[in-house]
């Protein structure tokens, strides 16, 4: 039996994607959907940041991150950051 996977955002997710313009939304949600069907398609990050998987997408002509979290036994994916490469992992701590 195939258990559903459950994707949790973190607050400062959802304070981001606020102010996206509505056809970014859908491209966002594509990506997102692609993650719950293949939550190891990026690489963990290193040292300090080893929880942490960034998944790399493409909005215009700027490159953005979308930084997550998947919980394997738990079945849990956690949206955790989204935006520009520029001071991305600022603030990005393990809990």
């Amino acid at each position: 039996m195939i258990m559903a996977l459950a994707v949790k955002q973190s607050n400062s997710f959802k304070k981001a994607i606020k102010k996206l313009p509505k056809k970014y939304k859908t491209i966002l949600d594509e990506e997102i959907k692609k993650l719950m069907q293949h939550p190891f398609l990026d690489e963990r990050k290193k040292d300090d940041l080893d929880f942490l998987r960034v998944h790399k997408l493409k909005l215009t002509n700027q490159e953005v991150l979308l930084g997550y979290v998947y919980e394997e036994e738990r079945l849990i994916l956690t949206l955790l950051k989204f935006g520009a490469h520029e001071n991305f992992y600022r603030g990005i701590k393990n809990k």
